[in-house]
């Protein structure tokens, strides 16, 4: 039998798995079967807790120096992810109510680089690093580098937003309501992405103001997706033509979240974190 705790951020939730010795390699199989709505726990990932100096990864062993816990993220589908907004603030409150942490910052190593995490009002607040527009260029030639079609949809532009994952953030035309979507299968993206891609459609609330639902790549429509809030905040905060510092709310299925510009081409995200259960599970 194996240790878990649920969790979620804004109903993005997540079944923890402690490997505090570094025993313990989660197979796809395994990770499907605990993510299984139906004959599982019922998560949109998985995530071993597990010493960054323990992680068989090179490129995350050498984060230990700055973080002693690794967040070895697995999407519902087995595959590995770089990292995962909401699942930071839900594994830093896994760190701190287990007293593997303390303090009100908290470092994490991902495979997507160190994220540093603070404790706020609303939750957590975490940096998540660099971002960029994965085709400046044509972004800012055109508005655009991506043609997104929903289920039963048509094409639709959209922005490409590297966030050390990848998304394609589309704001809806008038006459698209996001209540409308079919999100119950992956939009078609072209160019087609060959690593897959998290999909965000917007519709502006008001200033600094917007709504979401997201598709992600290896798991379906969840109730809400950390890095993408990030991501169709920033992109929004593009096309208005004023990129500023200032906060955004980034209204979810699953709650609110708040998305703030950083300088440096950095961005951080605050949100709340609840651990909803703990029990045995058999792989």
């Amino acid at each position: 039998m194996t240790r878990f705790t649920k969790g979620h951020g804004t109903e993005n939730d997540f079944v923890l798995i402690p490997d505090l010795e570094g025993t313990l390699e989660l197979t796809p199989a395994q990770v499907q079967r605990i993510a299984d709505r139906h004959a599982g726990l019922g998560a949109d990932g998985v995530i071993r807790v597990v010493r960054t100096a323990l992680s068989t990864d090179e490129a995350v062993r050498a984060q230990s120096h700055d973080a002693e816990w690794f967040m070895d993220y697995r999407n519902a589908d087995g595959s590995l992810a770089e990292m995962c907004g909401n699942g930071t603030r839900v594994f830093a409150d896994f760190l701190r109510r287990e007293g593997l942490a303390f303090g009100r910052q908290i470092t994490i190593a991902t495979r997507a680089g160190v994220k540093t995490v603070r404790v706020v009002e609303e939750g957590y607040a975490v940096d998540l690093g660099p971002w960029r527009l994965a085709d400046e260029a044509a972004a800012r030639a055109d508005g655009f580098d991506l043609m997104v079609r929903p289920r039963h949809g048509k094409p639709v532009p959209a922005l490409s937003v590297d966030m050390g994952n990848p998304h394609a953030v589309v704001m809806l035309p008038e006459g698209i309501e996001l209540e409308q979507l079919d999100l119950t299968g992956a939009p078609e993206v072209q160019p087609e992405q060959r690593e897959g891609v998290n999909v965000e459609f917007v519709r502006a609330v008001g200033p600094g103001h917007i709504a979401m639902r997201v598709h992600e790549r290896g798991v379906g429509e969840t109730r809400s997706c950390g890095t993408g809030a990030a991501a169709a905040a920033l992109a929004t905060r593009f096309w208005s033509g004023v990129e500023d510092l200032s906060p955004w709310t980034v209204d979810v299925p699953g709650g609110r979240l708040t998305v703030t510009p950083l300088p440096g081409q950095r961005v951080e995200l605050a949100g709340p974190a609840a651990l909803v259960a703990d029990g045995d599970f058999p792989l």
